[in-house]
């Protein structure tokens, strides 16, 4: 048995067949080839399959397929421009040394970029806590705070 999802992905609407229970994760890079979307341990601990889901964040290994019927998803390509530059938040992982292995990076900018669209002060408090469901084994989370807070200084947030 297969379900009809209809959703849209990054400003796209898209279509897949699949069945129900498959996970949003693997619908995204088996079936849309949206593979920037990583898979860390597959039980919904590591958010590196972090992806926006009508605007709250959602590891999308815990995802049922059937459950992202008449969404709209954000990944981490969509966090790029529509000529995919890179968008701030992203160059700032790039020129602050936020991203090692890359396994965990697709997740964090899909998590930091919520936090700074909230508009929240980006202390580091504030982006501790925004980035807390996202586990890096690599770099300390400090670079990654700076990367963030590099990106609200310019969108003109303090820091």
């Amino acid at each position: 048995m297969t379900v009809r999802l209809s959703m849209t992905v990054n400003g796209q609407p898209r279509t897949a067949e699949v069945p129900p229970l498959k996970r949003l994760l693997d619908v995204l890079r088996e079936d849309l080839g949206l593979t920037g979307t990583k898979e860390g341990c597959g039980e919904g601990e590591c958010g590196a399959c972090t992806v926006l889901i009508d605007g709250e964040l959602a590891c999308s290994c815990l995802v049922a397929a059937a459950q992202a019927d008449g969404t709209r998803i954000v990944t981490i390509e969509g966090i790029a421009g529509r000529d995919e530059t890179l968008a701030p938040v992203q160059r700032c992982f790039v020129e602050q040394g936020g991203a090692q292995c890359g396994i965990c990076t697709p997740g964090m900018i899909v998590a930091a970029q919520r936090f700074l669209d909230s508009g929240a002060e980006p202390s580091d408090a504030n982006v501790r806590a925004a980035i807390a469901g996202n586990l890096c084994r690599c770099t300390g989370y400090q670079k990654i705070v700076e990367a963030i807070q590099a990106a609200a200084r310019e969108r003109g947030g303090g820091a």
